[in-house]
């Protein structure tokens, strides 16, 4: 896997990806639900990557993706279709900014338990199209360099440990953590159209 896909691990959680975590750790049952969401963004990335990497794998046997270096390749092709796909949501994001909202399911994770944790960690990967989209690239990008499903484990670890940021944070700092996350989570609230872009434009300079 190329390197320069590891930094897509911090896309994968910008949005109500990390609100999720930051929400959680300021619950009272906060160590439990914060590790089983955790455990659900790792165990749905891999799933997500396994799937990616094997459409990735029926592309390459009907359609040669060609040589990395080959700017006409169909894996080319296809990272260039993501970049706009990533452009026109960077757009939409932007021009529907004034009525921007978080999800409402969010206000429901401060009675999570571990179980909805679980679920909500699967889910935010899962059934997010900006994942999708990076899972995605990462599936072609394992085909167009001839590796398997085990080298993006750096990618999977990497977003493990990014969704595991918050509570890390309560562990080491557990008083200030929870005087901090409260503001935290209220100005991603309050600005969550500009972390999106964000992310968009940090993805498509990484394809790029």
């Amino acid at each position: 896997m190329s390197l320069e896909i590891l930094p897509l691990a911090i896309t994968m959680m910008v949005g109500p990806q990390i609100m999720s975590a930051i929400i959680l750790v300021t619950t009272e049952r906060a160590l439990r639900t914060s590790a089983a969401f955790v455990a659900g963004v790792a165990i749905a990335t891999t799933l997500g990557v396994v799937v990616m990497r094997g459409l990735a794998a029926l592309l390459g046997n009907s359609t040669s993706l060609g040589d990395p270096s080959d700017s006409d390749s169909a894996g080319e092709i296809v990272q260039i279709v993501l970049v706009g796909l990533l452009a026109l949501a960077a757009l939409k994001t932007y021009r529907g900014r004034e009525t921007s909202e978080p999800p409402k399911w969010l206000g429901n994770l401060m009675s999570a338990d571990a179980k909805k944790a679980l679920r909500t960690g699967l889910l935010v990967i899962l059934l997010m199209p900006s994942d999708i989209v990076v899972m995605l690239t990462v599936g072609v990008n394992l085909e167009h360099n001839g590796n398997s499903v085990l080298d993006a484990l750096p990618f999977i670890g990497a977003t493990a440990l990014i969704a595991a940021l918050p509570l890390l944070g309560y562990l080491l700092f557990h008083r200030r953590a929870r005087a901090a996350m409260p503001a935290l989570r209220d100005w991603i609230n309050s600005n969550s159209w500009v972390v999106s872009i964000i992310a968009y434009a940090v993805f498509i300079v990484l394809i790029l």
